[in-house]
């Protein structure tokens, strides 16, 4: 794939963050990491990205306030965002509208499920 899709996700669970980026860079994604949202800021101000997938409860800065300080920052630069949860996706997700992302998905969820989100995610960027 010539022209690689950049993936920043953002999650202080190691053991996830580890297969999250294992498995979306078997599916062709260049993909970066974060253990926290203060870092994922930074890595997402700095670095050309299509898509950031946050958790939302990090240290430092939650997914919600990296999704709303990117949009703010970036405005139509800024990338895709997805938030991922454990709470109620129903509850959550006007919240996660209002700080930018553009789509949730609740954890567990099926790697599938992800890919699928992901490809439609990146395909309305194009």
């Amino acid at each position: 794939m010539a022209d690689k899709k950049r993936i920043l996700i953002a999650d202080d669970d190691p053991d996830l963050l580890d297969l999250l980026k294992m498995d979306l860079g078997y599916q062709g994604y260049d993909v970066l990491g974060a253990v926290n949202g203060k870092e994922a800021l930074e890595f997402a101000l700095k670095e050309t990205l299509d898509l950031v997938l946050l958790d939302v409860m990090m240290p430092y800065i939650d997914g919600y306030h990296v999704a709303y300080e990117l949009t703010n920052k970036m405005g139509d630069k800024a990338p895709r965002i997805m938030i991922m949860t454990s709470r109620d996706t129903v509850k959550e997700k006007g919240i996660a509208l209002m700080s930018g992302a553009m789509e949730v998905i609740q954890k567990p969820f099926e790697m599938k499920n992800l890919h699928e989100r992901v490809a439609a995610l990146l395909a309305k960027s194009a």
